[in-house]
C-alpha cells in the first residue's frame, strides 16, 4: 500500500468556490483513478499546521498506482487551474 498526503496554503486570490471545486474534483478521483483505494480531504484542524489549511490523504494499491495518478488526465486537469492558487506540500510513504 502507498499513501500520498498533501496540504495547501491557499493564496489570497483563491475564493470559496475554488476550494469547493478542488474538494469535488479530488473526491471524484475515487471513481476515476485505477489503484486509488481511498481519498479524503478537509480543513486542517492541527494547531501546528504552519498555515496549511487544507489537507488530503490518498491510499493507493502501490507506488506504481500513485505514480500513474500523477499523469492521469483528471489529475492534470485539476493541477492546471489549481496550482496558481496554492502553495502545496506533499508527503508520500509505503505502508
Amino acid at each position: 500500500m502507498f499513501i500520498h498526503i498533501f496540504g495547501f496554503r491557499w493564496k489570497p486570490e483563491a475564493n470559496n468556490a475554488d476550494k469547493v471545486r478542488a474538494t469535488q474534483e479530488i473526491l471524484a478521483f475515487r471513481n476515476l483513478v485505477p489503484g486509488l483505494i481511498e481519498a479524503h480531504v478537509g480543513q486542517n484542524l492541527s494547531l501546528r499546521g504552519q498555515g496549511y489549511t487544507y489537507v488530503g490523504m490518498m491510499k493507493f494499491t502501490s507506488k506504481a498506482a500513485c505514480d500513474a495518478y500523477f499523469t492521469h488526465p483528471a489529475h492534470e486537469a485539476l493541477l492546471e487551474w489549481l496550482v496558481p492558487l496554492i502553495d502545496p506540500v506533499e508527503l508520500d510513504f509505503e505502508a
